[in-house]
Parts: structure tokens; sequence; C-alpha cells
């Protein structure tokens, strides 16, 4: 299967933003321009992600949804505060593809099912935010709550759950690497794409072109996630794609 390249729209008040472990934020621009010119790169997949929903305590913005999702074609998979089935649907008939949940799944892993038994596996995606714990039996520990919450689970296993429970996709992000362009947490990544039988978004850290060929080769991911790099247009998404292909990775030019 070929490797998929997904950039991804954190959002906050409107706007596109990216930050450093998920705080010092920098605006990167207009969610419906920076979709549209994604696109046109050569994205695969898009990710918009509303980063203030859960600690807000508030529902996506389904605005930002419909203005995005009707300037592409691509799938779109929109994050940030899903908290019940009607949550989940009401996104995706604002023309998101697919939904990510992450603390409300943690709260009520039967939201995971249900979702999945109304909508279609494919359309689950559960994203796992974890930060190294040698307490936990794999090293890595469950967080919530944009990161500021450890829940006192081991992440992996919550992995497995998830797929159980009939999640079509997980998206690890570890808090050690986001933002940093330091290179993906490739032994989370793994950790998780060995544990499930999954496609795996790797996600959090990209900085160089090798990092996203480490990221399938190490790593075990078959999506590849990152902001800002193309954000700040460090890499235009078909230098990613020629840089993967040259090293007998399959992508789709």
């Amino acid at each position: 299967m070929p490797i998929k390249i997904m950039p991804c729209l954190d959002m906050k008040n409107g706007r596109v933003v990216k930050g450093v472990h998920f705080v010092d934020i920098r605006d990167a621009g207009d969610p419906v321009e920076n979709a549209a010119f994604y696109q046109q790169e050569g994205a695969d997949e898009l990710a918009m992600l509303d980063i203030a929903a859960t600690v807000e305590n508030r529902k996506t913005r389904l605005e930002w949804v419909k203005s995005v999702s009707s300037v592409i074609d691509i799938p779109l998979t929109v994050g940030g505060g899903i908290g019940s089935l009607r949550d989940v649907e009401e996104v995706l008939a604002a023309g998101a593809d697919k939904v990510s949940m992450n603390s409300a799944a943690v709260r009520n892993p039967d939201l995971v099912r249900q979702s999945a038994d109304a909508v279609g596996s494919d359309k689950v995606t559960v994203a796992i935010d974890a930060r190294r714990n040698s307490d936990m039996p794999s090293g890595f520990e469950l967080v919530v709550s944009g990161g500021t919450k450890p829940v006192g689970k081991d992440a992996v296993e919550w992995a497995k759950q998830c797929q159980n429970l009939g999640a079509g996709v997980i998206l690890p992000t570890s808090l050690d690497g986001d933002g940093t362009l330091n290179g993906y947490d490739l032994e989370f990544t793994r950790a998780i794409s060995d544990a499930v039988d999954l496609p795996v978004v790797a996600s959090g850290g990209a900085g160089t072109l090798d990092h996203f060929y480490q990221a399938v080769v190490e790593g075990g991911a078959e999506i590849l996630l990152a902001a800002s790099v193309f954000h700040f247009r460090t890499f235009s998404i078909r230098q990613v794609k020629e840089y993967l292909k040259s090293k007998g990775l399959q992508v789709n030019l």
C-alpha cells in the first residue's frame, strides 16, 4: 500500500496554529487556504484538529469543517472535542470523512464501539497521546485533555483495546516529540504499530526528510502526519514523496 502524507491543521480561534509540546502557539494561516494548497501540492489526506475544544470543554466548530471540506476532495479527518455519537454524526454531516477521538474515548471506551457500529470502523480514528513513564508495562502512559492529564493507563494496551472496540486507524502522538522537529517518536510509534493490525499515523516532530522515512521503516507507520514543516514551507509535500520514492517506498506522486 502506498505511504500517505497527511498535513495537519491545528485550529484555534478560526486560524491554523502550531506549537511546541502543545504550547508556545504561533499563527500558521487560514485553514481554507491551507487546505486547498495542500490538496494541490499532492496531500493524500488532511487532518484538522480543534486543539482547544477539549480544554475549553466545547465541541468542534462545525463551520470550520464545512468551509475546509468544501475546497478539498481528499479525505478529511476531524478531531477535537468529539464526545458523543451525536458529535461524530454532526462532524461527518458537516463534510468530514473520518473523526478522530481522544479524551472522550478514554473516558468512555464504548464511544469507540458505538461510533464504529453506527458509521463504520473506517471513519473512526483514535488519537492516543502519551508520554514516557517507566512504571507502565510498555514504558508509555496515556495522557488526555490536550496532553495535560496523565491517566495511569498503558498507552499501548489502550491501542489494542481500541482495535478490539472497532477503531479503524490509530494516531499516536508522543508529547516528548510534538512540534520539536527532532523526529517522530519512533519507539512509541513502533510499539503501537507492532501491537495493532490497523493503519498507524506517525505524528509529532517531523523536521527532516529522513524523519518521514524513519517513521515508515523504523516506526511501522503507513500515514505520515506533519504540520510545522508544511505550514512554514520547510518542505513541500512533493519533496517528501520524492524522497520516500528515492528510498524505495511506494507513494502516489
